[in-house]
């Protein structure tokens, strides 16, 4: 079989990690006036100091990266963490924010067709048919807005950053599993908007946050990357990059319920229907493919190999992995 067959179990932690990033929204209104690359900065670093916490005290061993996998790793810091802020931050001053939202919508498809290459597999069907569902919902969801010639570079550059956070991890979540990957992409990312936000908001910028900024940068620390990392990563390394990229959809619906409940009024009706649309798209993309009668007998050893904790988490000391019997994605 080309494409491993996801259960829900191996679903579940991109799907709540995805829906911390989207209820996030909220929060995240709170730093629209603080120093964008100071604030981002302390967010990964604290973030960091939060993943090593919890992998410690989880029994997760970390190791230093290698070779070629430094430059995977700082192209996620780079383009994941980095890029994509200046991107968005850059791109609603030419563009409203909803063109950056619906062009980040387009990240299924990409991840459809790009992630199973990368991973040495034949794309899904299944996947592709169900990622402009996705789209679509999340279009309707986050609706459209006006741009310019250079809004719409912004918009693409985002999409390329978003698409790149998870396909560049394919080759080294294999070794360094999401902790690792998650580890090395956050201080990376830390440093590289330390030196940003120390040359173009100087030094004291740290200084003008405020108790609910802090509070804010907090929260999204540790929910929204800390933990949300890890989630995804897992998920992605579980079912593979293609089958996984249907659940950022599960971001802007997410947004919608919180923004609802927190206040933000009754939804209109294109937004129930992108909602609608949206469920019926990851409903047709995340079930499991059918087996044949001739197979319903057999066992899934790779499901079985790809649930065991210990493979999923802990790498042998020596830099060795401990043997899959499914590639890594």
């Amino acid at each position: 079989m080309d494409t491993p067959s996801p259960s829900f179990a191996r679903l579940a932690p991109g799907m709540v990690g995805m829906a911390l990033v989207g209820s996030s929204v909220t929060v995240s209104r709170t730093l629209v006036d603080a120093p964008l690359f100071t604030t981002q900065a302390v967010r990964y670093a604290a973030a960091t100091a939060i993943l090593l916490v919890m992998a410690r005290l989880a029994g997760v061993r970390l190791m230093w990266p290698r070779g070629w996998e430094w430059l995977w790793l700082a192209g996620i810091a780079v383009s994941g963490l980095v890029l994509f802020n200046v991107a968005v931050v850059r791109g609603v001053a030419h563009a409203e924010p909803a063109v950056i939202a619906v062009a980040v919508a387009c990240v299924p498809l990409v991840l459809g067709v790009v992630g199973p290459v990368l991973e040495r597999r034949t794309p899904s069907r299944q996947v592709l048919l169900a990622a402009p569902v996705v789209m679509a919902g999340a279009v309707l969801v986050e609706g459209t807005g006006r741009t310019d010639a250079v809004g719409v570079a912004w918009a693409a550059l985002a999409l390329a950053c978003e698409a790149a956070f998870t396909l560049l991890a394919v080759p080294v979540l294999r070794r360094h599993s999401p902790w690792g990957v998650s580890v090395h992409a956050m201080w990376m990312a830390a440093v590289m908007l330390a030196v940003l936000g120390t040359a173009s908001e100087g030094p004291s910028a740290v200084r003008e946050l405020s108790g609910a900024q802090w509070a804010a940068v907090g929260y999204l620390a540790l929910m929204v990357t800390a933990v949300a990392f890890v989630l995804w990563y897992s998920t992605v390394r579980a079912v593979g990059s293609g089958r996984a990229g249907l659940l950022t959809g599960i971001a802007p619906l997410a947004a919608a319920v919180v923004g609802t409940v927190s206040g933000g009024g009754v939804p209109s009706p294109s937004v129930w229907l992108g909602i609608v649309v949206l469920i019926l798209g990851l409903a047709g993309g995340i079930r499991p493919p059918r087996v044949p009668a001739g197979e319903a007998t057999g066992v899934d050893h790779s499901a079985a190999a790809d649930s065991a904790p210990s493979l999923e988490l802990s790498p042998e000391a020596g830099g060795r992995n401990r043997p899959r019997s499914r590639r890594a994605g």
